[in-house]
This record gives C-alpha cells, sequence and structure tokens, in this order.
C-alpha cells in the first residue's frame, strides 16, 4: 500500500514516514510526502529516506487542489498529520488554523473521493472533547473545544464524518493525547522546557501548574495509527492514549531533576487564556485492534532529552 501522509515533515508525521520506510508497519510499501515546510515542518526530519526508492516527498499545500491531485497518483490511503497544532498560536490568531485545518481537509477529502482513494484517517487530538475533571473520554463524548486550535480540529472531525455519511468514503479518525519524542518543535512543553534546561534558563509554568495531560511517545501514536489505517472499521473513531497522566507540575519536576533544583529553574506565569483543566482518554476501543502503548515513559523521557542535548 502506498500512503500519502501530509504534513510528513513535521513532528509526529516525520516519525511516522520513519517507521512506514522502517517495516514497522506491514501493510505500508511505499510513502508520499507533502508538506507546506512551514515553521514546523523541516525537510531534515525526513533525512533517513532521501536516497529510498520507495519515498517521495512533493513540497505544496494541502489547500492547494492541483497539489493535492498531483500528490494522489498511485496513492491508495490518506493520512493528514498536516494542521496548525499550537493553541498559543491560535489564540493570538486562528486565521491559519481555520485555514489549513478545515480548508486543507476539505481539499484532501474532495480529493480522495476524486481519485477513489481506498482509506482516509483524519489524524485529531482529545483537546475537541474539552475538560474532564474526573474519569476518561469515550468517542461517543460530545465536542466541546475550548480554544480556537480546538475547534478547528473538531470542525474538520466533524467534516470527515459527513464525507462518510453522505458520500460513504471510507474514513476513520484518531484522537491522540499529549505527544512526545523525537523532531517536536520546541513551542510544545517538553521540547521548549528540555531546550531551556540545557540553556541554563528557566522554564515557565502556566497557573500553579495543576493542569492534567496524558502523555504518550510518538512511536506509540504512530503504531496506534497504523493499526487503525489497516483494522479500523469505516466511519469510526479511535482514541490513542499513552496511559501516563501527570499534571504540568509533576512532569516540569521530572525534566528538571537532571539539570539541578527545582527552585532554581521554574518561573509561575500568567495562565493561559481558556486553559483546560484535564485530559483523560479511554482506548479501551483501539485496544480491541491490538493496540497498546509500549515506550515506558521514564525511559522515553529520557531518551527525549538526550535527543534534544543531541545524543542520538
Amino acid at each position: 500500500m502506498r500512503v500519502l501522509v501530509t504534513g510528513g515533515a513535521g513532528f509526529i508525521g516525520s516519525n511516522f514516514t520513519r517507521m512506514a520506510l522502517g517495516g514497522d508497519f506491514e501493510s505500508i510499501t511505499e510513502v508520499t510526502v507533502l508538506d507546506k515546510l512551514t515553521y514546523a515542518g523541516d525537510r531534515n526530519n525526513l533525512h533517513f529516506a532521501e536516497n529510498n526508492p520507495r519515498f517521495e516527498f512533493i513540497q505544496g499545500d494541502i489547500c492547494d487542489p492541483l497539489v493535492v491531485r498531483e500528490a494522489l497518483e498511485g496513492v491508495d490511503a490518506i493520512v493528514n498529520f498536516a494542521a496548525e497544532s499550537h493553541v498559543d498560536r491560535s489564540i493570538e490568531n486562528s486565521t491559519e488554523f481555520i485555514r489549513t485545518n478545515i480548508l486543507g481537509v476539505q481539499v484532501l477529502l474532495d480529493a480522495a473521493l476524486e481519485v477513489g482513494i481506498k482509506r482516509y484517517l483524519q489524524v485529531s487530538t482529545d483537546e475537541v472533547y474539552g475538560s474532564i475533571s474526573e474519569g476518561s473520554w469515550t468517542e461517543t463524548e460530545p465536542l466541546l473545544p475550548n480554544s480556537p486550535y480546538a475547534a478547528s480540529k473538531a470542525s474538520a472531525d466533524l467534516l470527515v464524518r459527513a464525507y462518510n455519511r453522505t458520500h460513504q468514503l471510507n474514513t476513520v479518525i484518531t484522537r491522540c493525547s499529549n505527544n512526545y519524542g523525537p523532531n517536536q518543535y520546541p513551542e510544545k512543553l517538553i521540547p521548549l522546557f528540555v531546550s531551556k534546561l540545557i540553556k541554563g534558563e528557566k522554564v515557565p509554568v502556566y497557573g500553579n501548574g495543576l493542569n492534567v495531560r496524558d502523555w504518550l511517545h510518538v512511536d506509540d501514536h504512530c503504531r496506534g495509527i497504523a493499526i487503525v489505517l489497516e483494522k479500523g472499521l469505516a466511519g469510526e473513531i479511535y482514541n490513542i492514549g499513552g496511559g501516563t497522566e501527570l499534571s504540568n507540575i509533576e512532569l516540569t519536576k521530572l525534566l528538571v531533576e537532571p539539570f539541578g533544583k527545582f527552585e532554581d529553574f521554574v518561573e509561575y506565569v500568567e495562565d493561559r487564556k481558556g486553559h483546560d483543566l484535564r485530559y483523560s482518554v479511554n482506548w479501551d476501543k483501539i485496544s480491541t485492534l491490538g493496540y497498546r502503548p509500549l515506550v515506558d515513559f521514564q525511559s522515553g523521557i529520557a531518551n527525549a532529552i538526550k535527543w534534544y542535548q543531541g545524543i542520538r
């Protein structure tokens, strides 16, 4: 199966491409990456694939129908990672989030219909559910996004559902918890904090630091996506979790520990607008397909720190 990986030069997309070309996913034999190469997309993230005959790279925008149609030549399935994804940026200006995350998905769906793509997988986020004080979301929970970013992703999910119901397009949606690992652009919490700690700088903790997130290693996320791509039922949604829930302050303590005393490296800053208190996904549904996280959080974090220190 040849797969079009949109946003494949970004954090998660590049790791998915690495694993696909490395033979981790038996059903994927060839990969075409389509990426606009904005600030978070880096061609260097795909260095491992440059001379691989089973790989093709196309620089382009998922909002451009002509580029998308060209990229779909010979492709069997689409995995859409392409998205504006930083909450703080969406609060400052949501225009690009609406354009890429909604209009771009519409272009991909129309092209998939036109050429008869066998499967379309939309990579979404647990943030579409809003905030949950206790328990965990199942895939049937209502969408209650609280940031412009989350609202744009929820809108895309609804559009994907509509194309499945209206046009019988073979679609699946995955919703993941917070990812970490190599190649992540240093605007997200873990790479930002580690980059600052390496430089001896203090890390900014929002509010009281009690916001809780579930952490998922990028390799486990990619494995979950590949499982859903191959085995997921058309029209269904699958949560992908990591099984490690931590408050931001608990995570910060783990990150600071290798560098020195907590109080020397942490400063509390004004909380983010509309900051969701807690995310937690129930991933029983995808476990029936054979998914379970394999990367131990402690070793995953240790390896991520080494990666940002330049130790490969």
